[in-house]
């Protein structure tokens, strides 16, 4: 990346070829170290930490003898700065504390260019993992219905098949987005998307995803003017492109708004909690294989879906045998 320091740069290169990181991962680590290195850079010039200081600390002076004189109060210092001036919440100071820690291991134990990790001991902020917005299931046919009616919108087929899938099928708006015309199986059993780190996985399509795309996928093959480098794309746009990542999300909040959900501030994502939640929740999917469906690494990030249902533990206390023993005050 231009700009930065030869240190920043090996590290971006190794987290994005060697580790496989997303672009977008290594895009938050990377303002994350550059906001660490200006902060160290204006404190030991001893001149007051202000929005001007910072953008105008040289990143130049971040080569390895600086590194090396770095330490573990100077990193608990960032921290501190994050959380009273910058007023960080805890999730966004847990991940610099986990950029910090990523760049000076890359360095202590891949590198060995540094003689002490003093990230290493770092503890992160306690971070309480927020429950999942989701659409209920009337809020969902409802959406799907907002779309299916209108009659106005020359892409509504298109629409109706993208609101499917991440309804159906919990894809990650990039996963959607990168679907291509020869990932989806000739039986429209399967298709294969391609998650977070590029790793690859089989998301299997029921009834409603098949009628979708059968009757769309006919009217994406005869799409005239789709431009070369996309002509696999499943998904395109007026202008023959395959669909960004901005277009799909303004069209979600489109027909959200159109449904008079817009108030709820759902967004693309919340439709794939929603596909997961009511996978858990209505389909009685088990854990283990919803984390294969989602494409989670780590079981515990599938775990939070086992936390949200209302009504679950509502049952479950109804369905405890003795809920129906009362003392014999109750019948008299």
């Amino acid at each position: 990346m231009e700009g930065l320091p030869p240190l920043l740069n090996d590290f971006v290169r190794y987290k994005i070829t060697v580790q496989n990181r997303s672009i977008k991962t290594v895009e938050q680590y990377t303002v994350d170290l550059i906001l660490f290195f200006r902060y160290i850079i204006v404190t030991r010039d001893g001149v007051a930490v202000t929005e001007a200081s910072l953008a105008e600390a040289d990143l130049g002076r971040v080569d390895l003898a600086f590194v090396r004189t770095i330490t573990q109060e100077d990193v608990y210092s960032f921290l501190m700065y994050t959380a009273l001036e910058r007023l960080n919440s805890a999730k966004t100071r847990a991940r610099k504390a986990s950029s910090l820690r990523s760049f000076f291991k890359y360095l202590f134990v891949t590198k060995q260019c540094i003689d002490q990790d003093p990230a290493e001991n770092i503890e992160a902020p306690s971070v309480r993992p927020s429950l999942p917005k989701y659409l209920s299931l009337d809020e969902s046919l409802t959406l799907l219905d907002t779309v299916k009616n209108d009659s106005q919108n020359p892409n509504r087929v298109r629409d109706f098949c993208m609101m499917t899938l991440f309804l159906n099928c919990g894809l990650r708006l990039s996963e959607l987005v990168g679907i291509n015309l020869y990932d989806i199986e000739k039986n429209m059993k399967s298709m294969r998307v391609v998650g977070k780190g590029s790793k690859e996985r089989v998301v299997y399509l029921n009834e409603a995803c098949r009628a979708a795309l059968s009757d769309y996928i006919p009217i994406r093959t005869a799409t005239i003017g789709v431009k070369e480098q996309d002509k696999n794309a499943l998904f395109v746009s007026r202008l023959g492109n395959r669909m960004s990542n901005k277009t799909v999300q303004y069209t979600v909040y489109k027909y959200l708004d159109a449904a008079g959900l817009a108030h709820k501030h759902y967004s693309t994502h919340k439709l794939r909690h929603t596909a997961a939640t009511l996978m858990y929740q209505t389909g009685k999917v088990d854990v283990r294989v919803l984390k294969d469906i989602l494409g989670h690494e780590q079981l515990n990030t599938t775990q939070i879906y086992t936390h949200i249902s209302d009504t679950q533990m509502e049952r479950a206390m109804e369905e405890n045998p003795l809920s129906g023993e009362r003392s014999k005050n109750a019948h008299e």
